[in-house]
């Protein structure tokens, strides 16, 4: 007996499911200037390396014969596949059939793909393209439900196991949206890409109109810290999602790769000496820092929109992998916000999960100040932030690049550890900055003089000749102060010493959205 006609059934039912939802609506997705599901899942493996689970999962239809009829596609594909020859799992929504809606995929492969990523030790990218449940659903049911996210327990463990990485490709809402955040790495692409809680129909009936895009942009979402990057179109969406993967472990059981690297560990810029201005009110601009001192070409930000006076990324130091926190001048002169805590926050509990050692470019005059920051509560924000870096363990090297200020500069690192940091001759630090301060503190001297601005004119001079970071660094206050020009190859040497104390394995910190 042969099974060439059972084999001939198979292949016929996967020919009726690669029809998707059908031309029309296939049609649809691309005047949408979308792609379908199976070509995004083509563009983002390499060439043949994908391996569909559930290939003829469906809705199935018979005659009185019991003779199948038609076979309608799932609108949920799994499956593994090969990123740059790395293992993933990818879980993709066919906005196709039904809108991608999560109570209209078959049962359980949601959840599958989540618990093989888990169990496999394989990281996770999410091709979402899905609405969220469907009013259809209760009339199918016959009765209500009550709602249970699903495979939640699984997107848990898979933040604290494996790198995920979320694709918005087109409108999402409900429980998509929980799944697009629920990640390291989330993408929008401009034009093609909104998210909500709940859509312009639904908001409606509150009594306010928004348009999709006044609701649900990319750009409304980038600031708001809800996704971490802007795609221009979906192919640029997926070659961040392949760079973005290439500095972590495949799981916390593993340490990230090393990479080639050409860029020799002892290159010196000369423009460094001069980069940050002696002017203490004039700004610079810190990437051109981080440009001149890691890999070249290797920092990818994250997060650019959100929180900007702390710039996050990931690069590498002499082909390691590491995590890049740095302060931006530029964004309140450095100074940390309640949102630039909840970034850095979530970075760093990031290289804490994948055993990423963390370099720290300080720039940070303290809290921002004022009412709208009381109002936000900052300093509870900021707590958090400093929680999170004194229980982050792995390898952490500060460079001092200017001012380190107030309690927020004291989360430049854990001060009760060894201080790995090297300082430089623009740094300079203390409780408060000199500015502002002199007159609080002096303020019955320079009151009682019959010359106030005279004498705070004095008293100011008197307190910068003890402003140097040299006379920190007499007392050791500060362990090393160094030529600026020198920071690579220090950076490079920590870099290759901190292999030495990485462990694979489970972290303590249990890593959220």
């Amino acid at each position: 007996m042969s099974w060439r006609a059972s084999v001939e059934e198979l292949n016929h039912r996967r020919a009726l499911v690669a029809r998707m939802g059908g031309t029309e609506k296939v049609e649809r997705q691309r005047a949408a200037g979308k792609l379908t599901v199976r070509e995004r899942i083509a563009q983002l493996l390499d060439d043949g390396s994908f391996r569909e689970i559930g290939s003829i999962t469906g809705k199935a239809q018979y005659d009185a014969e019991g003779q199948l009829t038609d076979l309608a596609s799932s609108n949920f594909i799994f499956g593994r596949g090969r990123i740059d020859t790395r293992p993933v799992v990818v879980a993709a929504d066919d906005f196709t059939v039904r809108g991608g809606a999560a109570d209209g995929s078959t049962a359980g492969k949601l959840a599958a793909s989540e618990q093989m990523a888990f169990e496999m030790r394989m990281p996770l990218v999410r091709l979402i393209d899905a609405t969220g449940g469907s009013i259809r659903t209760v009339e199918d049911l016959g009765r209500t439900y009550v709602p249970a996210n699903p495979a939640w327990e699984w997107v848990v463990r898979n933040l604290e196991t494996v790198p995920v990485v979320s694709l918005v490709l087109g409108a999402v809402a409900g429980f998509a949206s929980a799944r697009a955040v629920a990640s390291h790495y989330s993408v929008m692409v401009r034009n093609i890409s909104h998210m909500f809680i709940a859509g312009p129909p639904v908001v409606a009936r509150t009594g306010t109109v928004f348009t999709k895009d006044e609701l649900g942009a990319p750009m409304l979402h980038a600031k708001a810290g809800a996704v971490d990057d802007i795609a221009e179109t979906e192919a640029d969406a997926m070659a961040r999602a392949a760079r973005f993967l290439s500095y972590l472990p495949s799981s916390v059981h593993e340490l990230a790769p090393r990479m080639p690297c050409d860029d020799p560990a002892d290159r010196c810029d000369d423009s460094l000496i001069d980069i940050v201005p002696s002017d203490r009110r004039k700004v610079y601009k810190m990437r051109e820092i981080l440009a001149k001192t890691l890999d070249s070409g290797s920092f990818f930000e994250t997060g650019a929109q959100f929180g900007r006076s702390a710039i996050t990324g990931l690069a590498r130091l002499g082909g390691y992998p590491v995590a890049v926190l740095a302060s931006d001048p530029y964004h309140y002169g450095g100074a940390w916000t309640a949102d630039t805590s909840d970034k850095v926050l979530r970075f760093v509990d990031m290289a804490e999960t994948f055993h990423l050692p963390v370099v720290h470019f300080v720039d940070i005059p303290g809290f921002l100040i004022g009412l709208e920051a009381e109002q936000a509560a900052t300093i509870r924000h900021g707590a958090r932030v400093l929680s999170a870096i004194y229980q982050a363990t792995v390898p952490w090297c500060s460079i001092l690049v200017r001012k380190v200020f107030g309690v927020a500069g004291a989360a430049h690192s854990n001060a009760s550890r060894f201080k790995y940091r090297y300082a430089w001759p623009s740094g300079d630090w203390g409780s408060i900055p000199l500015e502002g301060g002199i007159e609080a503190a002096y303020r019955s001297d320079i009151a009682a003089s019959p010359d106030p601005a005279a004498k705070l004119a004095e008293i100011t001079a008197r307190l910068e000749a003890v402003r140097s970071p040299f006379r920190t660094s007499e007392a050791f206050g500060v362990e090393e102060i160094i030529d600026p020009r020198q920071t690579r190859p220090l950076l490079c040497e920590f870099a290759a010493d901190a292999q030495r104390l990485l462990r694979p394995g489970p972290s303590r910190v249990q890593c959220r959205p």
